[in-house]
């Protein structure tokens, strides 16, 4: 098989850059180690900057994204009993977010790729990665008993923290930097009408939580736990309660809870790998980065490393123009370490550490007066969580 991009990874970051190379007429082949119904199964977040909502409507995948996802304004943090409101449209100059589920970001691409017939291909075994510091680049796979090998001029490694795509860098190259926190959320999804029309940040002694939404009658929610607890030690009713005392009053009065569709328990991770390209392999998303998702910024990171791919893989097949690939690396890694600084801030303010000094605690609670008292504080916030410039 011959094609011009071979994509590993067929969640969001690869599908994205599919349809869009293909509406410019390059051709793609996306590999995806999971079946479609796997893939469409994972509950990830959904909070849309306006820049990754703009790249949805070029690559033609927006339109209902556009009718069904929620557009938020702002955004709420809790602290001490007290509701308080971020404006984000106030602070950023009239930008906003969407709310618009992972999945349904999905969906909406493979239905697309469908359309256009695109080549995705599932349930594919043993991915190795060829002279990828060559000018001619191979894949080869194993799909049921059939070894496959597929040539191509450019490799996207859009697979994931656990893909082979950067592992495929040899050590002497590649650097990495990582950050584990002590601490994990609790996630809850139920069929139940949403807390708050906007997202609820709260700061408590017994633990970060945050109140989202999926749709007008979907609910996701969330409460810092240990990582030594599991699922199994949180019954739905526990849940609710640790939620409700989490909570203000006012909000916890008017909680509607319900069983849980879906539990799980997520550790939290910063994570960066340099540099995001090697000869011909470029990687993007999670498969380079990983941010804890306090600040919502992990899919929309991914669509800013889909931007810059994009662009520079269209100025070298239609102009022979290759500063956009040889700058990917040191352009996508600037916004990235951005993202990084805003999700370790956020993360660091909100929640509780376990033994944490008192100097450090009275600092946490300075931040977090300051944010809540200055124009100045908040329009950084906004200006961060809309969405930095591409």
């Amino acid at each position: 098989m011959k094609t011009q991009v071979c994509i590993i990874g067929g969640g969001p970051s690869g599908l994205l850059l599919s349809q869009l190379l293909h509406l410019q007429g390059i051709d793609t082949i996306v590999l995806e180690k999971h079946s479609r119904e796997y893939v469409l199964g994972r509950i990830r977040a959904g909070v849309l900057e306006h820049g990754f909502a703009a790249l949805m409507r070029e690559a033609q995948c927006g339109e209902r994204m556009d009718r069904e996802g929620q557009i938020h304004h702002g955004f709420h943090i809790a602290r001490n009993g007290r509701l308080h409101r971020m404006d984000l449209h106030k602070h950023s100059g009239g930008n906003s977010v969407i709310v618009y589920g992972q999945t349904e970001v999905t969906r909406d691409l493979y239905e697309a790729r469908e359309r256009m017939q695109g080549a995705v291909l599932h349930d594919i075994e043993d991915v190795q990665l060829h002279d990828l510091a060559s000018g001619s680049p191979s894949v080869t796979f194993r799909r049921r008993d059939e070894v496959v090998r597929i040539e191509c001029r450019f490799v996207i490694g859009a697979d994931g923290f656990h893909g082979v795509s950067r592992k495929s860098i040899p050590r002497t190259v590649l650097r990495e930097y990582e950050k584990v926190y002590p601490f994990g959320w609790l996630g809850v999804l139920s069929r139940t009408p949403p807390v708050s029309e906007e997202l609820i940040y709260v700061q408590h002694e017994r633990g970060f939580a945050l109140c989202s939404l999926r749709s007008p009658v979907l609910s996701r929610y969330y409460v810092q736990v240990p990582l030594t607890d599991s699922v199994e030690d949180w019954s739905d009713d526990a849940f609710w309660g640790e939620l409700k005392h989490r909570l203000p009053a006012e909000v916890a009065a008017r909680l509607v809870t319900g069983p849980a569709i879906e539990k799980s328990i997520a550790p939290l991770r910063s994570f960066v790998a340099e540099p995001m390209r090697y000869g011909n392999l470029f990687l993007a998303g999670d498969a380079a980065h990983i941010v804890p998702p306090t600040g919502a910024r992990g899919l929309n990171s991914a669509a800013s490393d889909i931007q810059y791919l994009y662009h520079a893989m269209v100025a070298h097949f239609k102009r022979g123009d290759d500063s956009g690939l040889d700058g990917y690396s040191a352009k996508a890694l600037a916004r990235v370490w951005k993202a990084q600084r805003f999700s370790w801030w956020m993360t660091t303010m909100l929640h509780t550490f376990p033994q944490q000094a008192d100097y450090d605690q009275r600092l946490q609670q300075t931040e977090l007066d300051y944010l809540l008292s200055s124009e100045a504080a908040q329009r950084s916030l906004a200006e961060n969580y809309v969405g930095l410039p591409y």
